[in-house]
């Protein structure tokens, strides 16, 4: 999937607000890519445009090459639904209080007519649910009888019964207990393995992205500043709002946390009143927000170390 340069507006009245600004990655197919940033920096926002709920005001999403945004024909949009899943952030709201879980699960076997008949339906939607760690008994109940870390596995089932190519994964353990995260992650990389299924995910923890993630966007008030192999921008943040967001991982040990800086961000550090800053690998297949002064800067400290 490719990500070329998109803007996103909302208006209310005569005002308009940019949530999104000059956006462009890509995503490789069997990779997870995560998305990371603060609450109100565009993540949801670029996931929702991606499944087609948010329109652009500028730039396009490429899926497979093809051109998903904008106006395309109801076949290419069912195609989109079809391959493009999406589980989303808050597991009550998401799901329908008044139909039962095998309703919920099957609702996209219906519409796309998934299979064969009345019996290949039922071991679908049990085969899910036994992927996701529930019962076969839990398909008569409703979502209101279940927690939280169940009711997000309910979305999870209901996503991958679909086969899709690639699911967005918005915060999708961030409701759930810590003891419920680890279960719901493994989840996720077992049919990565199993299913060769893409990911997007995305989180505000960098701790919960580390564990999960080949690639790592890092997004601030509706830009890119930092885009690295999770590997690379953990032993390597250069942008100041990635230091950041690492220095606000918490530390198991009490001593060494209570003992610890935080790095505040302060965008002020930037002029880019004369020079516009762009999105430039400085190799390593790291991509860091700068202007020319800003890059040079970079690629020194990353030489260095």
């Amino acid at each position: 999937m490719s990500i070329r340069n998109i803007d996103i507006e909302f208006q209310k009245g005569k005002r308009v607000f940019k949530a999104v600004k000059d956006v462009s990655f890509d995503i490789y197919k069997g990779e997870t890519f995560s998305l990371v940033g603060e609450s109100g920096s565009g993540k949801t926002t670029i996931g929702r445009a991606i499944v087609r709920i948010n329109p652009l005001s500028h730039g396009e999403i490429l899926f497979k090459g093809k051109r998903i945004s904008g106006k395309i024909s109801h076949k290419e949009d069912r195609e989109v639904v079809r391959n493009i899943q999406m589980i989303f952030q808050d597991p009550a709201a998401s799901l329908n209080e008044r139909a039962t879980v095998e309703y919920i699960i099957s609702e996209g076997l219906y519409n796309f007519h998934l299979y064969k008949n009345e019996k290949d339906r039922i071991r679908k939607i049990k085969q899910a649910l036994s992927d996701v760690g529930l019962l076969p008994e839990h398909l008569t109940r409703y979502p209101h009888e279940f927690s939280g870390g169940q009711r997000q596995r309910i979305g999870i089932a209901r996503s991958i019964v679909m086969e899709p190519e690639l699911i967005i994964a918005d915060e999708p353990i961030s409701a759930l207990d810590v003891s419920i995260r680890a279960q719901v992650l493994n989840l996720f990389k077992k049919f990565q393995v199993e299913r060769g299924l893409t990911y997007l995910f995305i989180a505000h923890d960098l701790s919960v992205v580390k564990f999960i993630s080949d690639r790592i966007g890092v997004i601030y008030q509706g830009r890119i500043v930092e885009i690295a192999p999770a590997e690379e921008l953990f032993a390597y943040p250069l942008h100041p709002y990635t230091k950041s967001l690492i220095s606000a991982i918490p530390i198991p040990d009490p001593i060494l946390e209570n003992n610890k800086e935080l790095y505040v961000y302060d965008e002020s550090i930037h002029d880019y009143s004369e020079e516009k800053p762009k999105l430039v690998n400085i190799g390593y297949d790291h991509y860091i927000l700068g202007n020319n002064r800003e890059i040079n800067e970079y690629i020194k400290i990353r030489n260095a170390e």
